[in-house]
């Protein structure tokens, strides 16, 4: 079989821009800290209810801790338990998220608050919520036909504000 020179130049070049293509991915992807969650805290998600501090979610005030709240939050089929959260405004506040099916995101749509909730993983994020306002929570990882009904409300509020 005879390849002409042209094609085989192109062959090569094809064959050698793939090659680059993926070293580049590979390295920008380690560089980037993409990786598969690496929570040294697991769970059996079939007894989510059972273990502390997920049998008791919602907002909790923390003494003695780098933060001043800890927001424990369960997702499942397309809710967020608890529905609401309200936290005052300037607060340092530690995120703990599980779900007890299957992969669910967790977005406070506005902040830099984003997990990944994945069966048997706890996530967690430790933010400072500083914009007083009203923030919806979105589950931005498709979890079945319910997804778009998936969402909670995370209510950053001002104690010294009394026009409420």
């Amino acid at each position: 079989m005879h390849i002409h020179k042209y094609e085989k130049w192109w062959l090569i070049f094809g064959t050698g821009t793939l090659i680059v293509f993926l070293i580049v991915l590979g390295v920008s992807a380690f560089h980037g800290g993409t990786h598969p969650n690496n929570s040294k805290w697991t769970i059996n998600y079939e007894k989510v209810d059972e273990i502390a501090p997920f049998n008791n979610p919602g907002i909790h005030k923390v003494e003695g801790k780098d933060w001043d709240y800890e927001v424990v939050l369960v997702a499942q089929a397309f809710a967020y338990t608890p529905m609401e959260l309200e936290i005052p405004v300037g607060s340092k506040v530690r995120f703990i998220a599980t779900t007890k099916d299957v992969i669910h995101g967790f977005e406070v749509a506005g902040t830099n608050i984003n997990m990944m909730l994945e069966p048997g993983y706890v996530s967690e994020k430790i933010t400072t919520v500083d914009k007083v306002g009203e923030y919806t929570i979105v589950c931005n990882e498709y979890c079945g036909t319910g997804h778009t009904l998936m969402y909670s409300t995370l209510k950053v509020v001002d104690p010294n504000d009394n026009s409420n």
